[in-house]
């Protein structure tokens, strides 16, 4: 009789993996690379909109919490199963592939990327929250809700918008993708779609209860409500959210997942 296949890899087994899967996405076009991008960008803001749709009526704070995480989990779990383009996952498999050894061609490949992953993201949310503005017509309740996700992504600048709050982002921002680079590794070491899915859940959840901030994510909650006629305008979302979490982001991907792993196991990669 023959033995079941292993259901998840052992944490050292992951950054290899890593490895490989970033050659798929640099090994794009700039044309493929921008479009998968899109593509993740419009995941995330549907995950956005199902955890605004599912929270909404329920007044207690952690049951709204675990919902919101649970229609947000929803569309980091479809860019992972297709292969999509996302910002803050590239910011765990670059990391990864460039500690083990790449060649030198790296790092004008990996920018270029990086950059089309950024701008691919922020195109697709922008364009999925004016369509689905479009298509749909939803509740007051829904867009009260929605308006109060978006205050809390704001809530640097309301509460005082200096210098140092601008640095708080970028923290929340390292935090935020340390735990999705986390859901992104789980995600990997599973070799089944419910192991690779409840970690994801679970992880997502964590990141959304703690109002961390995901420049991606932020960019879906922020189109969908500047859509709708709410949201704080464009120039402030950007300056107070989008680009000091996405700054926070890069940062929290290589320093809180990749190094700390790759530091602690190197010696069985090679």
């Amino acid at each position: 009789m023959s033995q079941p296949g292993r259901q998840y890899l052992s944490a050292q087994e992951v950054l290899p993996k890593m490895h490989a899967e970033s050659g798929f996405f640099l090994s794009r076009t700039p044309a493929q690379i921008l479009v998968l991008a899109m593509t993740g960008g419009t995941f995330v803001t549907l995950g956005a909109l199902f955890s605004i749709l599912l929270s909404n009526g329920v007044s207690a704070a952690g049951p709204q919490i675990l919902l919101q995480g649970l229609g947000f989990s929803v569309g980091f779990f479809m860019v992972i199963l297709s292969r999509a383009a996302l910002f803050t996952e590239a910011n765990v498999l670059l990391p990864a592939s460039a500690l083990q050894r790449t060649p030198m061609g790296l790092p004008a490949v990996a920018i270029r990327f990086w950059v089309l992953a950024w701008l691919g993201n922020m195109l697709g949310a922008f364009v999925a929250g004016a369509v689905i503005s479009f298509a749909q017509v939803y509740p007051e309740s829904v867009t009260e809700l929605l308006a109060i996700t978006v205050g809390k992504k704001m809530a640097y600048l309301t509460d005082g918008g200096t210098a140092l709050d601008w640095g708080r982002i970028v923290v929340s921002g390292m935090l935020g993708n340390g735990l999705i680079g986390m859901a992104a590794f789980f995600a990997i070491m599973a070799n089944t779609l419910v192991g690779k899915y409840v970690p994801i859940f679970l992880v997502v959840s964590l990141f959304v209860a703690g109002n961390l901030q995901h420049s991606p994510a932020n960019m879906g909650y922020f189109s969908l409500s500047m859509a709708h006629g709410g949201g704080p305008g464009w120039v402030d979302a950007f300056l107070w959210n989008v680009i000091p979490a996405g700054i926070g982001n890069i940062l929290g991907g290589s320093l809180l997942v990749v190094l700390p792993f790759w530091f602690a196991f190197q010696h069985r990669m090679k």
